[in-house]
């Protein structure tokens, strides 16, 4: 297998890339409606339009983009000679990665509460939390491009 994953390393590296890029169009859009979503009234047409786009975003867009993420970055991490585990830098990447994957849980969680007219929440707690995946990110790139430690 180490051989074939060798072979279609460029074609898997592409993928992965196009697939992190999708997840976080999705993962720096999804908050910023709960911001204007939070402010609508409930069972207004603006509340009901942003269920709909928040269901389509997170179940079209978001959900797919993160499993194929997960795919073509677990390929990489099978693909001989591309990590070396003895790095600090893949570790702390991975556990950045996972917390993303979490706060990916949360959205979803928090879409369920707007969905069923349950958000509690004020819009000034959606424009905080709308920072988390930018902070994420660039810590994930720089460790995967400058490999710090």
């Amino acid at each position: 297998m180490g051989d074939i994953l060798a072979e279609i390393y460029p074609w898997v590296k592409s993928l992965h890339i196009i697939s992190v890029i999708a997840w976080m169009a999705g993962m720096f859009y999804l908050p910023r409606l709960y911001v204007y979503h939070a402010d609508a009234e409930i069972g207004s047409d603006k509340s009901e339009t942003f269920k709909i786009m928040e269901r389509r975003l997170l179940r079209g867009i978001i959900n797919p983009a993160m499993i194929m993420t997960f795919l073509f970055g677990g390929l990489l991490l099978l693909t001989p000679g591309i990590v070396h585990w003895a790095d600090l830098w893949i570790w702390l990447k991975l556990a950045l990665v996972f917390l993303m994957a979490g706060f990916h849980g949360y959205l979803s969680k928090w879409r369920k509460e707007f969905a069923a007219d349950e958000n509690t929440r004020p819009a000034k707690f959606y424009r905080m939390v709308n920072e988390i995946p930018t902070v994420l990110v660039i810590g994930i790139v720089i460790l995967v491009v400058v490999k710090p430690f």
